[in-house]
């Protein structure tokens, strides 16, 4: 049985002191936790689940036709890389929509590093399930945004101002294969698949919400080890990322994971990446600072987002890392 915590956010109402102990002592061991009674309906995650499965099921050339770009790194891709290594996986990429009144293409509905959102045109209820999940994950992160600062002693609206004028999140849908997605003429050209469905890394922002189906694979290295992180029925799994660990002065960890190769059945899972504004500078917090004072150098999300978006679409060199930040 995983060790991995499971914290139950609707004790929130009976002792949220309980469960800013819980959450901390999990962000600073692990890195991961599992959180059950949070929310977000379960009719929701079922039409997200059977739009994920529709859309992936769709013939390859509907999906190269939303196919992203080094210009707008929104959209479906077949060969992500991670730490310059290919991913066995196919991924779809998107983000919130401020003016949804508007076209996803109008300039008010871009932003400087994520472009727009491209939707599928034969699915038509995929943009409406995956908006309004968008929106469900976007209340989840705030709240556990403030619980994970309560465990720091700070007020549980210590980084808000980090998250505007708008944060800069997104959603990701991950279909892993047991095959190379890529034609073998097509593989032969592009960088060479690794060992790993998805190679180990740190997520650059905040915190990721992530729903995994049942067939599993996940693993986290804490301890000195890889441990598997199991499904939990109706539960999402959490994970802190670099800027928390920049804003927690090292008190939060930002694990490294990875999804092994899986032989017998496709995998699917859905994070959302809970990020920062691109004008946020961030720094370990006034009152975190020890006698060694800070840990890091403030970082810019902008670039940092810009540097990791990069490196996951092709091989244009090493990909940023947090310790360059370190003091």
């Amino acid at each position: 049985m995983t060790p991995i915590p499971v914290i139950d956010l609707s004790a929130v109402e009976r002792s949220q002191t309980a469960v800013v102990e819980q959450i901390a002592s999990a962000c600073s061991e692990w890195g991961f936790f599992q959180v059950v009674n949070h929310g977000v309906s379960e009719g929701l995650i079922e039409r997200v689940w059977d739009e994920t499965h529709r859309f992936f099921e769709l013939p390859r050339q509907a999906k190269l036709k939303i196919l992203r770009s080094k210009e707008n790194p929104r959209g479906y891709y077949d060969r992500e890389l991670t730490k310059n290594t290919r991913d066995l996986k196919e991924v779809f990429d998107f983000g919130g929509v401020p003016h949804p009144e508007l076209p996803d293409s109008h300039p008010d509905n871009r932003d400087m590093i994520n472009g727009h959102n491209l939707w599928p045109t034969e699915l038509p209820n995929f943009r409406s399930a995956m908006l309004e999940y968008f929106d469900a994950c976007e209340i989840l992160a705030m709240q556990l945004l403030e619980l994970f600062c309560l465990g720091l002693d700070s007020p549980a609206d210590a980084m808000h101002a980090s998250f505007t004028p708008d944060h800069t999140s997104f959603i990701r849908l991950n279909y892993y294969p047991l095959q190379d997605p890529l034609e073998t003429e097509v593989a032969r050209k592009v960088t060479k698949l690794g060992d790993m469905a998805l190679h180990h890394h740190s997520d650059a922002g905040a915190l990721t919400i992530l729903l995994q189906d049942e067939v599993g694979g996940l693993q986290v290295f804490a301890k000195d080890k890889w441990w598997d992180v199991e499904p939990e029925l109706d539960a999402f799994v959490i994970n802190t990322a670099d800027m928390m660990q920049v804003w927690s002065n090292d008190r939060y960890r930002a694990p490294l994971h990875r999804v092994v190769p899986i032989t017998d059945r496709p995998r699917y899972s859905i994070p959302f990446f809970f990020n920062p504004s691109y004008e946020s500078d961030c720094a370990p917090l006034e009152s975190l600072l020890d006698d060694e004072g800070p840990h890091y150098r403030p970082v810019n999300w902008g670039t940092f987002r810009q540097l990791r978006t990069d490196g996951d679409y092709a091989d244009y060199g090493k990909e940023v890392q947090l310790t360059e930040y370190r003091i």
